[in-house]
């Protein structure tokens, strides 16, 4: 099985932009956009562009791409035709299309691919973050998906009625216990196809608007197993209420994928085809990067203030997702006790330590996002029975590495 590495850097940008036509009745922008009261001027937003790079990683720096290089390519051209902009007026060609989120995220890739067009890795993705509700995503062979996002609160006691009390407690612990418990979700629903070109979006405002609303109404504050009627005299955990939601919206929205949080740092998603549980754990470490074989200058130019001889360090976030069939008669794709118990061990022995100088992984290869992801993924695959299928590395809130268990290129849709 070969890995697919990718390389993730956040670029925030401030700007406004207006979304409603003069030409159209104001109930039509409403339908279409949710703006039918929006002045001449627009509104603004707090943008983040998430470009996401791949290729391969050079062996004498333990890089995909040199992030010091993307950030020197890119800030230039985000800065001066995005960030503090009307782009209506002041970033073409958004006086002709519309600047949907749809619209930037595709735009954005564009100028990334040109921008970086000599570096070493391509940028493959824009994934564009609107607000807390709302997003983008562009891919390289054309492919765009909206993201919205849906919280609600609810009550449940994590329960299959096709276990017994002792199975229940055995697998769910706590969560099974019959008073219940109750978390505040938080559901992202990904919308996929054919942008519009009169309206620059996948789906209008106004249905999605009404199938969200219709889902949370059957959620919020409510008790999932005594009054939601479609998971009724089944099992009730994470994984079946991210199948719900997903069906739910299918009826009336083309839904690419839904994924619920449960907690901040675990959650279950669903395509319609293939279940997905993902965790989060941290460690605390230190690292310098350099090439014993380079000089103090090399090492500088290349790794900038990271080659600092007396090391810094992250404070690390690594998300483990695993994939298989639900069990219907537990409700679950994997035991989340031993997801924790095998994610929380793999990352322990590197906790305080400093990787280059401590950790045996490290002895030889530059620690690197890349080269983290790597050495991660055959300690976890092996720890959690071969069924890994992504392994995340938050280095920094700009800087995120990912190893995949995909054999093509998932951003060209293979």
């Amino acid at each position: 099985m070969s890995l697919v590495l990718t390389v993730n850097r956040r670029f925030p940008f401030c700007a406004s932009r207006r979304l409603a036509h003069d030409e159209w009745p104001r109930t039509e922008s409403e339908r279409v956009y949710g703006t039918g009261q929006e002045g001449p001027w627009g509104s603004g937003e707090n943008f983040q562009a998430h470009l996401v790079f791949a290729g391969d990683v050079d062996p004498a720096t333990g890089f995909v791409v040199n992030l010091f290089a993307v950030k020197r390519a890119l800030r230039p051209m985000i800065e001066e035709r995005y960030d503090h902009r009307f782009l209506n007026l002041d970033t073409p060609p958004f006086g002709a299309i519309t600047p949907t989120p749809e619209n930037i995220a595709s735009q954005l890739l564009a100028e990334a691919r040109e921008a970086c067009r000599g570096l070493a890795a391509q940028a493959v993705v824009c994934h564009l973050t609107e607000s807390s509700g709302s997003g983008a995503t562009a891919f390289s062979n054309g492919r765009v998906e909206r993201e919205l996002w849906l919280t609600f609160s609810a009550a449940r006691r994590t329960y299959s009625p096709h276990l017994s009390e002792a199975e229940n407690r055995q697998l769910f612990g706590r969560a099974a216990s019959p008073a219940g418990h109750g978390h505040t979700y938080r559901l992202r629903a990904v919308l996929a196809g054919p942008v519009d070109n009169a309206t620059g979006v996948i789906v209008p405002h106004e249905p999605v608007a009404a199938a969200l609303a219709s889902l949370h109404e059957s959620l919020d504050h409510r008790n999932l197993n005594a009054e939601v009627r479609e998971l009724a005299g089944g099992p009730v955990t994470t994984e079946c209420l991210a199948r719900l939601a997903f069906r739910t919206l299918a009826r009336t929205l083309p839904v690419a994928r839904v994924r619920l949080h449960e907690t901040p740092d675990f959650f279950a998603e669903y395509d319609g085809r293939e279940f997905f549980l993902g965790l989060e754990r941290s460690f605390s470490a230190a690292h310098c990067l350099s090439n014993p074989r380079f000089s103090d200058e090399e090492n500088r130019l290349v790794f900038g203030k990271c080659a600092n001889p007396n090391g810094h360090g992250h404070r690390y976030t690594v998300q483990a997702s695993v994939s298989g069939p639900l069990d219907e008669r537990s409700g679950t794709v994997y035991s989340l006790p031993r997801l924790d118990v095998s994610l929380s061990s793999t990352i322990a022995p590197w906790d305080r330590r400093h990787l280059d100088r401590e950790v045996e992984e490290f002895r030889e290869r530059t620690s690197t996002g890349e080269n983290i992801v790597a050495a991660l993924w055959p300690r976890l695959d092996a720890a959690l029975d071969r069924k890994l299928t992504r392994v995340r590395l938050f280095e920094t809130e700009n800087n995120r590495f990912t190893a995949r268990a995909d054999g093509g290129a998932w951003w060209n849709g293979s």
